[in-house]
């Protein structure tokens, strides 16, 4: 017979896709993990598994329960999926700023959707606040329970990709890889990889690729949490220090305009074939950061977490860029 494999079988075990341009350019080989190939369409997809798949072995998720996360779109997507192939709820507490690709995603796929302000974090509305009250409401109310995911802080985030995608980084470049570089949004992904690279190899580099708006460059090279400018890239770049983070030590930082980052995502589409999101812009411009400061002749590898499809309204509308003065090339607009 054949095997029963379900929905969260599908989750991790993305291919290493050889980025030609920029290895060319470099004199490195540069790869990037392509986690839009995921069932969710993201990397959140590996979040969201490991965040239920803890719960449950803790006993805290019931049959039934509920699952409340304050989120930018991605791990809600991943979160919902996840939670519909095992018979549980979702709540999603989002920003209102959040492309309306991903929530006309969230509500397709059945989600119970909050939309708050967008706020700084240190504004109690928001979207990750409000999520921790909705949680503690709904556990009090629900007949099954409820949680609060907590991507930012929760142990599993970090330990997922600790168990997978650094893993799988490892086999898959055959232990060749000398540098990893990627944004934070929670954290999960850096620092669970950097722990799994660090294990089989003490000399991986480690970088950090932060958009403008962010305060995670400031943060690791001074010491305070200071911001400047913004990105129009969503899900990464934060304002405080994430609990996934904690202990980790970064030996590479590179500040990235989204006028660097979006040139990447366009040129890897056009002549490449692969579409992504700006994040995973901002993730490639780090990689050829890294690769010019370490030299010709080393393998780098960074995330693509997720498809173009999910911001058309924004990555590939002109109007859009052209408003906000910023790069789109030529073949968009015709």
């Amino acid at each position: 017979m054949p095997a029963k494999c379900q929905l969260p079988d599908l989750i991790g075990n993305t291919p290493l896709l050889y980025l030609r341009q920029v290895s060319e350019l470099t004199g490195c080989a540069i790869y990037g993990k392509a986690e839009f190939m995921n069932p969710g369409g993201s990397v959140k997809d590996r979040t969201a598994l490991g965040i239920i798949r803890a719960a449950e072995a803790a006993g805290e998720l019931q049959p039934g329960g509920v699952i409340v996360e304050g989120t930018a779109g991605n791990t809600g997507i991943g979160l919902t999926l996840v939670a519909n192939a095992l018979g549980y709820e979702c709540v999603i507490v989002a920003p209102q700023n959040a492309s309306r690709e991903k929530i006309q995603q969230l509500e397709m796929l059945g989600a119970e959707l909050l939309l708050v302000p967008s706020v700084p974090y240190s504004d109690s509305h928001h979207y990750i606040h409000t999520a921790q009250r909705v949680a503690a409401g709904r556990a009090r109310e629900e007949a099954h329970g409820a949680i609060w995911a907590r991507q930012f802080d929760n142990p599993a985030n970090r330990q997922v990709h600790r168990d997978t995608t650094g893993r799988e980084i490892w086999e898959q470049s055959e232990g060749t890889v000398d540098g990893f570089i990627c944004a934070v949004g929670t954290g999960g992904t850096l620092a669970g990889v950097a722990d799994a690279l660090r294990e089989r190899k003490r000399e991986v580099r480690i970088g950090l690729a932060d958009p403008m708006g962010s305060a995670l460059y400031s943060y690791y090279n001074n010491g305070e949490l200071r911001a400047a400018g913004e990105s129009i890239a969503e899900g990464i770049g934060v304002s405080f220090v994430p609990g996934n983070l904690s202990g980790l030590n970064v030996d590479f930082t590179h500040q990235v305009e989204d006028d660097d980052a979006l040139p990447y995502v366009y040129d890897l589409l056009k002549d490449e074939g692969i579409s992504v999101g700006g994040s995973s812009g901002i993730n490639i411009a780090g990689a050829v950061a890294m690769a010019r400061d370490m030299g010709p002749g080393h393998t780098i590898v960074t995330v693509l977490c997720d498809s173009g499809a999910r911001y058309a309204s924004k990555l590939f509308n002109p109007e859009y860029l052209w408003k906000r003065k910023l790069p789109y090339p030529q073949w968009m607009a015709e």
